[in-house]
């Protein structure tokens, strides 16, 4: 072997050797989810999700360095670039997982050469995650046939789905499970002919403090999803919930959430499981949700480049006030967002850059509790200038050009967000019916709410920095001012010494760097008085500094508020009964 194929030969072996290194980490964290929910060890789960989220980044950063030894000038060689790439493509072709790997080595070749848009020389052309995959290689499933029982079924189920701690009451739980199935069976399913079978991926998912078993019912003329939610309480293990529609395995399965902790004998089987029973959930998004981060990023390039291509509408601005830190827009035929930092802010925002940066990593690595939209971060990206409209291209180069520049035909983007798009509050609810508007103005509460109980405090309670999912779900996305409500110092207005206080225009008392007053929160509620009456009679708790208080004050006290993404809030019983009397 000569020297140079022996130096090819090297390389290659050495992301490869880092792809598997990064993959057992991650196994390894990822299996640790099953102890963390034996031992109620929610403390350990919070931490894991940080570690994980950063996993990869580490595990490219220390290939590049070992290349960087190993080459030492050559490490930026176009040419032999070019041979390593080709030789490690003819190693891992057709190979379970070969699309995983080749996304790895893209990252490390654009890590070192700091690549603009795509290199197809010295990259693979946005590879599919399902490259090498075959029937043979097929997702590992436990199947329970029908024989005209179901509690007999979900016996064996949770017999088989076993933890080191003992289920509460598995014939109570068994017994809710067929009758839950029973009942949404005689109303959405009884015409689908008899059920046939049962199946569940063989592995559990874990998220904060839930298990989840994620299976689906086959009849003979449809398939439905099951998912079996699993609390582990003071007693032991217990189902808390069954989840049988669409749209409730779509809200568990969110991009508002954290990523899943399971280790599916193939992770791309497990996400063509999922797409069978959320064929409208984005592949990019499932990919996501299973913590696979770069793999569904990857995927998301590929599928809205794809459509970039085959359509011939043009960027323009989203949907909403303008922002005064970010210039937020979108291709109105397609379910995403794109969000540029603005080189200067409007007033009144006083934070920097960086703190923004520092403020969408905090919220990549926490607990987003169904209420923050996941966003993922893009470096170097290249549009068509052509498809942005002229007034936002214009803005672009001005008021972003410390990211954006016109090269040739093309908007370079320095460094971008990207997340899904929804429908800002304040639309919203002018555009829905009265039952509807109320709906989503307590839900903005409860969105609040839920937040602070995961440590997070908006900042801006603006209904605009606040949008509403397919599923009328309010979540918040704009996070330049986001922080945690530990480090808030949460208090009352002091009352005045006299007039001349009350009437002058700045603070006449001492007002600290993180002090909050919930009282001001009033300014906030742009909504017409029965709305506004509506969010005080059920949150008007948000605008005492004594529920801030002891949320913080829990939190401190190490206490863990986990929320569960199936609960959702109600219309207060004393306005259904004066809606009944109206």
């Amino acid at each position: 072997m000569s020297e140079h194929h022996a130096t090819v030969t090297q390389c290659a072996k050495l992301i490869y050797d880092g792809f598997d290194i990064y993959n057992r980490k991650f196994a390894r964290i990822t299996n640790r989810a099953r102890r963390r929910f034996e031992r109620r060890d929610w403390h350990g789960h919070q931490k894991d999700i940080v570690y994980r989220v950063d996993l990869y980044t580490w595990s490219v950063r220390d290939v590049v360095t070992l290349l960087q030894r190993t080459l030492g000038p050559r490490v930026n060689d176009h040419a032999l670039w070019q041979e390593i790439r080709w030789y490690y493509g003819q190693r891992v072709e057709n190979v379970p997982d070969a699309g995983f790997m080749k996304t790895f080595f893209n990252s490390t070749t654009r890590r070192i050469f700091k690549t603009v848009g795509i290199d197809p020389e010295v990259e693979f052309v946005s590879p599919a995650p399902d490259e090498g995959f075959s029937s043979a290689d097929a997702l590992r499933l436990r199947r329970y046939p029908y024989f005209g029982s179901l509690p007999q079924i979900f016996a064996r189920i949770l017999k088989d789905f076993e933890f080191r701690v003992p289920y509460e009451d598995a014939e109570r739980d068994t017994g809710r499970i067929a009758e839950e199935i029973g009942r949404y069976g005689r109303i959405y399913l009884e015409d689908m002919g008899e059920f046939q079978r049962i199946e569940f991926i063989d592995c559990v998912f874990f998220q904060s403090a839930r298990a989840y078993l994620v299976g689906r019912i086959l009849q003979q003329h449809r398939v439905s999803p099951i998912v079996i939610a699993l609390e582990n309480g003071d007693r032991g293990i217990r189902v808390d919930a069954v989840l049988l529609s669409e749209e409730e395995l779509s809200i568990v399965f969110s991009y508002t959430r954290s990523y899943y902790f399971a280790d599916p004998n193939s992770v791309i089987g497990a996400v063509q499981f999922l797409h069978s029973i959320l064929p409208r959930k984005p592949i990019d998004e499932l990919y996501t949700v299973m913590g696979r981060l770069r793999q569904g990023k990857t995927e998301r390039y590929r599928i809205f480049t794809h459509h970039l291509y085959n359509t011939d509408d043009k960027f323009t601005y989203a949907p909403g006030d303008k922002g005064l830190v970010m210039i937020v827009f979108n291709l109105p035929s397609y379910d995403l967002v794109f969000k540029i930092i603005r080189d200067r802010f409007g007033y009144p925002k006083t934070v920097s850059r960086e703190n923004v940066i520092d403020k969408y990593k905090l919220v990549s690595k926490h607990d987003r509790a169904g209420r923050l939209i996941d966003t993922q971060e893009f470096l170097n990206l290249e549009l068509p200038a052509d498809r942005f409209a002229p007034e936002l291209l214009e803005e672009l180069v001005s008021q972003a050009s410390n990211t954006v520049h016109v090269i040739g035909d093309k908007l370079r983007i320095g460094h971008a967000y990207i997340e899904r798009r929804v429908r800002p509050l304040n639309l919203y609810i002018r555009e829905v019916n009265r039952a509807e508007a109320e709906a989503a103005i307590l839900d903005y509460g409860q969105a609040i709410k839920d937040l602070a109980l995961t440590n997070i405090f908006t900042g801006d309670l603006l209904l605009k920095n606040f949008g509403v999912t397919r599923h009328r779900r309010v979540v918040f996305y704009d996070y330049d001012e986001v922080t945690l409500v530990t480090d808030c110092n949460f208090r009352e207005f002091p009352e005045s010494r006299d007039d001349e206080d009350v009437m002058r225009a700045e603070s006449w008392f001492y007002v600290g760097q993180n002090d909050i007053f919930p009282e001001e929160f009033m300014k906030f509620l742009s909504m017409d008085r029965e709305l506004r009456d509506l969010f005080l009679e059920v949150h008007g708790d948000l605008l005492t500094a004594d529920y801030w208080r002891r949320i913080k004050a829990a939190r401190l006290a190490g206490e863990v508020s986990l929320v569960v993404p199936y609960m959702r809030p109600v219309m207060p019983e004393r306005r259904r009964q004066d809606k009944r009397l109206a």
